[in-house]
């Protein structure tokens, strides 16, 4: 027997006695091994996601109804695996599901892995699939992770090199990934061709009907994220790094608010931008392994504890907003609001508990940095900078408000991680510069984008006086919306030492090139 086929003699073993490990305790029959084309197969991988010391859920997708029985353990032989419950994957959740996994062992290798058993033959079971991810530390020990933002965004899709930051990404072997947003483009239409300014002709290789137009039904929704997940760089990253998602807008559509207006959009058929809302947050939460809240079954905004040394507060800057307009009132009102009266007060509470030494913010969109609603005559607020340079108002009041709180209340060595510009960049916010001063200093850093145009830089606004430390986008001469081939795409990697506590912020691109360093002090509690 050639050496080839005695891998492929142990993979089909090890296949087969997989699947039979994760049944044995069912009560079903040993598997019937129909041919490939009879067995229910998992069509997009696994991801797993939102995990701390205790737990992490895990996801996966089949190709029909199909009980999912599920098992996970310490060893990647999966010798001591402790079996769940099936879960049903039926039409109604698009055949995808997720789960929680709890009472995990701390700062510990957790592999998982599923079977699917076709739910009209139901002794027909697929290979096994199968994940891992690790817990978070109990004591201080170092920890590393990732964050970027925008995939497969202004019609650059999979071509032949395909999303390649997300293999480089893998090869520092972050404890966990933050997607800042813009987690796929449901307005953004692809063609199978774009021609380059030099000449040349991108590619999208792998194209699907969904991703020809714009995304109005559920079901394009949905398909605007299996998208995502036919990458080899995408699915083998969630294999083995769990991802924290929260969303800004193009998972509905661009600069979505409640002044958003499709009337003269002939891309949409739909015109209801509630209506296409709530179809997106449906697929955004079917088609991440983001954690259900059961007070607000939809909510983004959450923390994430890992560990001693971090906390991880996700904020949501889209649901919650008032309508695009000037922002330039001089009270805060609910239509001057970006966050909310309920997230702010949940976010100034969580803060004041928080135990970790340092404390991430990871915001959907930068302070500083202006961002028009009408990018072509530059007016209406977008995000949080209106661009006036003065006094804090309109949505900068509600950030004001929270930096004064942060000071008074004494909370310490938070840091701020964002994305949605799709450059990256490094801020210093200083008080001695800014004409809001009521705040301590702090480092904002933004990073993307993973796979979209890339764009920028914007224009800094001086309200609270952010300092430019390090940019990198495209030159005058580049132009705007270069593709991901050009090789301008972005992600951070943050690393903090379990001895020392210092939080080292590294801006990298895709090949691997660090751009930028900084290496911030812990501020030790009296």
């Amino acid at each position: 027997m050639t050496q080839s086929l005695k891998a492929l003699s142990r993979r089909s073993f090890l296949l087969s006695a997989g699947a039979t490990g994760v049944v044995a305790a069912s009560g079903l029959p040993l598997p019937f091994y129909a041919r490939a084309a009879e067995r229910p197969l998992f069509t997009h991988g696994v991801q797993s996601g939102d995990v701390d010391m205790f737990s992490g859920m895990i996801w996966t997708r089949v190709d029909r109804p199909s009980r999912i029985f599920m098992e996970y353990a310490t060893n990647e032989s999966f010798s001591n695996a402790v079996k769940l419950a099936p879960l049903d994957a039926l039409p109604e959740s698009d055949f995808a599901v997720k789960r929680l996994l709890t009472e995990l062992p701390s700062d510990q290798d957790i592999f998982y892995r599923f079977v699917a058993a076709d739910l009209s033959s139901i002794n027909t079971l697929s290979e096994p699939v199968t994940g891992r991810f690790r817990t978070a530390p109990a004591s201080k020990r170092s920890v590393r992770f990732a964050w970027s933002g925008d995939t497969a965004g202004q019609g650059w899709g999979i071509d032949e090199t395909g999303m390649k930051t997300y293999s480089t990404m893998a090869k520092h072997q972050p404890d966990f990934f933050i997607h800042s947003g813009d987690t796929i483009y449901a307005d953004g239409a692809m063609k199978d061709e774009v021609a380059l300014s030099d000449g040349s002709v991108w590619k999208n290789k792998v194209l699907i009907d969904e991703k020809r137009k714009v995304a109005e039904t559920l079901a394009e929704y949905r398909g605007q994220w299996k998208y995502n997940m036919l990458d080899s760089h995408v699915r083998d990253f969630n294999a083995v790094c769990p991802t924290f998602f929260q969303w800004d807008d193009h998972e509905v559509v661009n600069n979505w608010s409640a002044s958003k207006d499709l009337t003269s959009d002939d891309r949409y058929t739909e015109k209801s931008v509630s209506l296409l809302t709530a179809r997106a947050a449906r697929a955004f939460h079917e088609m991440t392994p983001i954690r259900y809240t059961p007070a607000e079954p939809g909510r983004v905004y959450r923390k994430i504890a890992y560990g001693p040394l971090v906390d991880v507060f996700f904020i949501d800057l889209r649901s919650y907003r008032g309508a695009n307009h000037d922002s330039m009132e001089t009270e805060l009102s609910p239509e001057a609001r970006i966050m909310g009266l309920e997230q702010v007060n949940w976010l100034k509470r969580e803060l004041a508990a928080s135990k970790a030494t340092w404390k991430v913010i990871a915001c959907d969109m930068p302070i500083g940095l202006i961002v028009w609603d009408d990018f072509k005559n530059r007016k209406g607020a977008e995000a949080i900078a209106q661009g006036d340079n003065g006094p804090a108002k309109g949505r900068e009041l509600e950030i004001a408000d929270l930096l004064r709180y942060i000071k008074t209340a004494g909370i310490t060595n938070t840091v701020w991680l964002t994305a949605d510009v799709h450059y990256t960049a490094a801020h210093y916010y200083n008080p001695d510069k800014a004409q809001f001063q009521d705040f301590e200093p702090f480092w904002e850093f933004v990073s993307g984008p993973l796979h979209a145009g890339t764009f920028g830089p914007n224009d800094l606004d001086m309200t609270f006086g952010p300092e430019l430390k390090f940019v990198k986008g495209p030159t005058a001469e580049q132009g705007q919306n270069l593709p991901p081939s050009m090789g301008l795409q972005f992600f951070g990697l943050v690393d903090i030492d379990g001895q020392s506590e210092q939080l080292t912020v590294r801006l990298m691109d895709r090949d691997d090139n660090e751009l930028y360093k900084v290496t911030l002090d812990p501020v030790r509690s009296a």
